[in-house]
This record gives C-alpha cells, structure tokens and sequence, in this order.
C-alpha cells in the first residue's frame, strides 16, 4: 500500500425536530472511496465537582438536571465515515503556511450581533463545513450546537506538519450542547473547548490518524446553563463542573471500501480464515514540523486575541519587570478568561 493507503434566533422556543436530510444531500456514498470508523469515549460529568453539589443543590429542581443526570453514555459509540469527508480540515489553497490558523467555522458573533437565543431545543441544519463538525459531535449527544451562543464562536486550525502527500492539522472547536427536551426548559453543557489533530492526504481520499477531545488536564472544564421558564427573559441559573472524558478517536487509517487486484477484480475483504486483511501503511516523512504547544498557543490566540500579550504568573511578572524596567500590571481574576468553563 502507498502513503495514500491505496491498493500495492427569536424569544419563543423552536419545538419542531431538525430535518436530517442535510446528511444524505451533504455526505453521499461512494462505494470506491476509503472509509474510517470512529469511536467515542465518554464518561459523564462528575456531579461532586459542580460548585451547587457543596450545598446539595439546595434550591434546584431535580428536573432541571435531568438531561444532565441522564447523559451518561455516548449516543453513538461508532460510527464510519468516508475520508473526504474531512477535506474542511484541508487549509485553504495559498494557507498552507506552517502555524498559521484559518478559520474551518468562521465567528458569527460581533459588538453588533450580540448573543444567540438561550431558549432553543433543537440545533439548525448544519451547513458546508459544519457538516462533519456537526456529524462528529453528534456522536456524544443528538443536539449539538457547532455556533456557541456567546464568543468565542467557531472552529480554527493551523497546519502542524507537512510531508509529500500529508498534512497534520490541528484545531481547536468551540461548541456546545442542548440536554433537555419540552416540555423541560433548555439546559446548555459548554465544554470549554475541543481540540485535536487529524492526519490526511493533500486530496483529503486517506486519512490516516484522527483524534478529537475535551481537554481534561483543569480541575473544571465544563459550563453549565439551565433556564427556569419559556421565555429568553426567564431567569437563568449558572455552574460549572469536570467532565472526565470526551474524547473521539479513530480505530485506525482510512482503508478502501472495495478493493480491487491488479486487474480490476474485485477481491475479497477477507481471507480464507475469516480474518479481515491487513494493510500495511508507509511511513510518513515529515518535513516541515511544530510542536503541539507552539500551535496549540497560536490556535489560541486566534480565538481569544487578547493572549497576544504575555500573561506571566506573579512571581515570574517581577522579574521580568526588572529585567526590562517596566512596570507590572496585576489582575485578579475567579477564573481564566481564555477557558469557557471560567
């Protein structure tokens, strides 16, 4: 096999359900393309880290947490898609450039727009490049929202290694979920981001690595939002929590969905024994390469533009300050601007 692994808004709340034909006009089978299963890992909040568990959440109605207390697997553990369906993680022609982000879903959100509704149910057909983001997340829960309601809004990825025939991209996703159904009131789970990387051809036909996570390394990481009445004024209660593991994965590369001999026979998926046949996959020779916490500090700066300036802990601040005989500026925060569970 070759390094291509081929052969040798409004107040009142939206109740209809969402229209899944998107999926059938937007990701058509082709029965000659590669395909690759994806599985998801999921395990639920942990209710003893939301800041209202310290007080038994005193005050708050059961049913309010109900999608939350009854999420506790994930709504698809596989799923397969074709390899082209991730060409959105491909940099646009001309970007290719190595660090440098672009935007897979560009914000939406400005000083003008303001925020999107609180009161919804059901999330908006996907469109374009949203379509696999949407498909992706759908694996965790059924309503996933690829448009946050507040910024930062969107999806951004910068190139991370480069070969003959092979991008890595990484990115980082900002998206969120709606639990409830009516006649509950909408209950919004924020993670505070999704990141990973995805390893694919310059033509988007093989992919040969692909993860994607909720980063797990902060006490919380987790923003929760539940709304007591019908209406976008109606009172809003607010906490935050950790989720241990939300995580999707690819179980391997992207292999040809029908394979073929030299002659253009069909061959069979399977020896003699049953077993199905290996593939063996050449290595990838980078020649170009940045590190994950280099890009992974670019992404985030892409989507919070603040980070351009240096933010030192106290102690480190100081001595800097001498060094370049400046003065320091110090901030007390609660939590951390550049994380949505903050």
């Amino acid at each position: 096999m070759d390094g291509k692994g081929k052969s040798d808004a409004s107040c009142s709340p939206v109740r209809s359900t969402p229209t899944t034909s998107y999926e059938e006009e937007e990701l058509p089978p082709d029965p000659s393309e590669e395909t690759l299963t994806i599985e998801a890992r999921f395990q639920p909040l942990l209710p003893e880290s939301m800041t209202k568990s310290k007080d038994g959440f005193l005050g708050v109605s059961r049913l309010a947490l109900s999608g939350l207390r009854n999420w506790t697997t994930a709504a698809l553990p596989r799923a397969q898609f074709a390899a082209r369906h991730f060409r959105p993680f491909l940099p646009p022609r001309g970007q290719a450039e190595l660090g440098e982000p672009w935007w897979i879903i560009p914000s939406e959100l400005s000083v003008f727009t303001g925020y999107l509704s609180n009161n919804r149910f059901y999330p908006p057909p996907p469109k374009g490049k949203e379509v696999i983001i949407h498909r992706l997340l759908s694996m965790f829960h059924p309503r996933p929202f690829v448009k946050t309601r507040f910024a930062p809004q969107g999806a951004v990825a910068c190139v991370t290694a480069v070969s003959d025939f092979y991008y890595t991209v990484m990115f980082r996703i900002h998206a969120e979920f709606q639990l409830s159904e009516p006649p509950d009131f909408p209950f919004w789970f924020s993670p505070g981001q999704f990141t990973g990387h995805i390893v694919l051809s310059k033509d988007a036909t093989h992919v040969r690595d692909f993860r994607l996570f909720v980063p797990n390394h902060r006490s919380l990481n987790v923003d929760m939002e539940w709304l007591y009445g019908a209406s976008e004024n109606s009172n809003m209660e607010v906490d935050i929590g950790y989720i241990p593991q939300m995580e999707l994965e690819a179980t391997g590369p992207s292999i040809p969905s029908v394979i073929l001999d030299e002659d253009g026979n069909m061959i069979d998926s399977r020896l003699p024994s049953g077993e199905p046949l290996q593939f063996v996959f050449e290595e990838i020779r980078w020649q170009q390469e940045l590190s994950w916490e280099e890009a992974a500090r670019r992404l985030e700066v892409a989507m919070y533009p603040f980070k351009k300036v240096t933010y030192l802990p106290f102690t480190e601040a100081f001595d800097q300050a001498k060094a370049k005989n400046k003065l320091v500026h110090s901030i007390l925060l609660w939590g951390a601007l550049d994380d949505q569970s903050c």
